[in-house]
């Protein structure tokens, strides 16, 4: 117990009758825990008490100005006097407070004194519920405390204003002494009572204040005690998928050459398939069908594993039955109640296309093929003070982080977003087929292929710098070339602009929202991107999905791509919804799942599909529907891998985990642009090891921008004055214009690029490095 928590209620002189010999005798009193003790002097507190009453169930009345009664049912009787009758009154309103608080202990059953108030402010007590219940006792009593005290006032106030009312009725001034008096006692009362509530609130407002410090370090306690328990459970959960990973793998590597799955085991890895889908669907999905394995070993037929629990063969294998799988799936928003299927459809074997060859690809453009890198040079070990550079950037836009380049990779956003066409297989694959929602389940692969990199790849790319280009030629082997520039610095965006020998295009404009939260980081990303197909006409857009970086500033760094996706074919009104399940430690479902479906124009299911954004997409085709229990059962073909991740190298860790194609993008090349990232002078030194030379770099480039944009801004305020308009920015290779399909305003490339590229006329590039 504190000092201040050991103070009496009151203590002080008072005048006490002791018989008719003696007369008022003086001693000293304590008002204290509900009791009102005496002593014949201070000193004799430490050891001998004269007498003592309880104020629970006495009854306490003045007589004249100085004298008061203090009675316990009869059996205890104290007849006091004050000095004076303020001091009376003082004793009086406190003896009122000391019983009504007797009372609310006896009721409640607590008879110990009251908790402490003046805690160490470094003491957090485990016992936090014991705390919080003793505390709102404390502040109970206080309240009571400012009721009596109320009622006092109230009291002492009506009987004051009826002593004014009589003595502004009096006729003569025969009584005006004895009225003024009466006046003068009950303002000294109600005085007194206004001072008791003064201090009374006083009370109230130090309990309010310590209770709400303490639960505050408590609360603050408890928080901290669940974020390290998330922390601890996402590390285990993450540990266990590696762990279960690793197994799989070295399983796999067990099994003889020949040794392939049985449909079984087929079976179950993709009968989770699309629980998530819908909530009304019941689908079966054919197994029966033999699987056939290409030259590569790869199940044409079915290689994934799906992703849901409910799943119940409907006959056992060898029975000479159709073996079939129901899966309850959970219907779609997106989806509209009304939908349909049409007739069977024809099964999906055979529409796997051959990627071009690397032959033909350099005969189309005459040239050989180049001998590229595999790997860039290891990342140098540079310790940093993260906290140091982050909590200057806590709610700020990712693009205006003044970041080092210790956080970085050695690639410019321009290049990272290139690589969104590592898989560009599948478009190749794509142009051949005449199925519009065929062709639409492999256009949802390729989308999701996009984030494969991402898994392992936590490293910021490079801020582009406005006016900067990148160029990526790839024709000779991997059969596209791409361009992209950063047209706009606020907000900052970069078009894009590819296209596929095999017969496709596709351009974008991508931009994105971001803050830093603190313990993550959110990008949600804006713009559209489209492919088009030339042979065909089919025009499809999509928005990319949301990611967010998560342990920014203790543990290891992890990605998470999740929300929904809509992919629509503008030409046949197809569509695919594509949902990228976010990570949750406490759900049972796989990491990184994605799960989908294509629907036509009609809005018939034509195409199921599941997979993780991390290693491989499937997907199976509806070949007939049927109403069982009121609820639609959809019968598919055997699941078929649109897409799977190229193994990781071993030692990629070492290099940013970049890919085969991650580090050939930024390997210098003659003849491009003079504003290619290849150019950029701080992310060659990053990826030659030199960052205090590239941090250097970086500061005089950021400031070389920055007094461009100053000096523009200088020259259009004074053109105003001037009243002549000044032209804006305009980006070297893409002019702004209105989109026939979405009518947004996009950035359209003009082809202008390859052309100068071949005459070597870089004259309208700006110096920007």
């Amino acid at each position: 117990m504190s000092d201040k928590q050991a103070d009496p209620d009151m203590k002080g002189w008072l005048y006490k009758w002791t018989n008719y010999l003696k007369g008022y005798q003086k001693r000293w009193f304590v008002l204290s825990n509900g009791l009102l003790s005496y002593y014949r002097s201070q000193a004799e507190m430490l050891h001998t008490c004269r007498g003592t009453i309880s104020l629970h169930g006495a009854v306490i009345h003045t007589e004249d100005s100085c004298n008061f009664v203090i009675s316990n049912g009869g059996t205890q009787t104290f007849h006091l006097k004050a000095s004076s009758e303020v001091e009376r009154q003082k004793w009086v309103t406190a003896l009122e407070l000391a019983k009504a608080k007797a009372i609310r202990q006896l009721e409640s059953g607590d008879f110990s004194s009251t908790t402490t108030e003046d805690e160490d402010e470094e003491d957090v007590s485990e016992s936090g519920r014991d705390d919080v219940s003793n505390t709102l006792k404390v502040l109970t009593a206080k309240l009571e405390d400012l009721r009596t005290c109320h009622d006092l006032i109230m009291k002492h106030g009506a009987a004051l204003q009826k002593s004014l009312a009589e003595l502004e009725a009096l006729d003569s001034t025969q009584d005006l002494t004895a009225k003024i008096k009466t006046v003068n006692e009950r303002a000294t009362l109600f005085r007194i009572s206004s001072n008791a509530m003064i201090n009374a609130c006083n009370d109230y407002v130090d309990v309010s204040g310590t209770a709400g410090r303490k639960w505050q370090r408590l609360l603050q306690h408890e928080r901290d005690q669940r974020l390290r328990l998330e922390d601890m459970v996402e590390q285990l959960a993450r540990q266990h998928s590696h762990l279960e990973q690793e197994a799989k793998e070295q399983m796999n590597q067990a099994m003889p050459p020949g040794h392939s799955h049985s449909e079984d085991e087929e079976e179950n890895e993709f009968e989770d398939a699309v629980e998530e889908l819908a909530e009304n669907f019941i689908v079966h999905v054919n197994t029966s069908q033999a699987h056939r394995r290409s030259n590569s070993n790869v199940s044409q037929a079915s290689e994934g594993h799906g992703v849901g629990d409910t799943v119940s063969a409907s006959s056992s294998e060898g029975d000479g039955q159709d073996n079939t799988v129901q899966v309850i799936m959970r219907k779609d928003n997106n989806t509209d109640s009304s939908y349909s299927l049409s007739d069977e459809m024809a099964s999906l074997n055979g529409s796997q296309a051959t990627t071009p060859t690397d032959g033909i690809v350099a005969q189309a453009n005459g040239r050989p093929k180049r001998q590229r890198r595999i790997r860039v040079p290891d990342k140098p070990n540079y310790p940093i003070n993260l906290w140091s550079i982050m909590k200057n950037c806590i709610g700020k836009e990712l693009s205006k982080i003044p970041m080092p380049v210790n956080f970085s990779e050695p690639l410019s956003f321009l290049q990272r977003l290139t690589e969104d066409f590592e898989y560009s297989d599948i478009l190749d694959r794509a142009v051949q087929i005449e199925d519009s929602c065929e062709q639409l389940s492999l256009v949802a692969a390729f989308t999701v292929s996009s984030y494969a990199t991402t898994a392992v790849r936590t490293a910021k790319p490079f801020n582009p710098l406005l006016g900067e280009t990148y160029e990526c030629d790839r024709t000779d082997d991997l059969g596209w070339r791409a361009l992209n520039e950063q047209v706009s610095h606020h907000p900052p965006i970069v078009a894009q602009y590819v296209e596929g020998t095999s017969g496709w295009h596709s351009w974008q404009e991508f931009s994105m929202s971001s803050k830093f939260r603190g313990k993550y980081l959110q990008i949600i990303p804006l713009g559209i991107a489209h492919l088009k197909f030339l042979a065909s006409g089919n025009h499809y857009t999509w928005r990319k999905v949301s990611t967010t970086v998560h342990n920014m500033i203790v543990g290891k760094l992890w990605l998470d791509n999740h929300g929904e996706m809509e992919i629509v074919n503008h030409k046949t009104g197809d569509k695919c919804c594509l949902k990228f399940i976010p990570y949750s430690y406490f759900s049972r479902e796989i990491p990184k799942k994605v799960t989908g479906y294509v629907v036509d124009s009609e809005g018939t299911f034509k195409w199921f599909i599941t997979g993780t954004w991390d290693e491989k997409i499937e997907a199976c085709r509806v070949t007939s529907q049927s109403m069982r229990a009121g609820k639609p059962v959809y019968e598919t073909g055997p699941p078929k891998v649109l897409w799977k991740r190229n193994p990781i190298v071993p030692d990629s860790e070492k290099y940013y985990n970049f890919t085969k194609l991650a580090c050939q993008l930024n390997e210098p090349e003659e003849n491009v642009s003079p504003t290619d990232s290849r150019h950029r002078p701080d992310q060659r030194l990053m990826e030659e090891g030199m960052w205090d030379e590239a941090n250097a770099e970086k500061l005089r480039l950021e400031e070389k921008q920055r007094a461009t944009r100053r000096r523009r801004e200088a020259e259009a305020e004074q053109a105003a004055a001037e009243g002549r308009e000044y032209p804006p920015y305009c980006p070297t290779w893409f002019v702004k214009e209105t989109d026939d399909v979405t009518g947004a305003l996009i950035f359209r490339f003009t082809h202008e690029y390859w052309d100068c590229k071949e005459k070597q006329e870089w004259s309208r590039c700006p110096d920007i490095f």
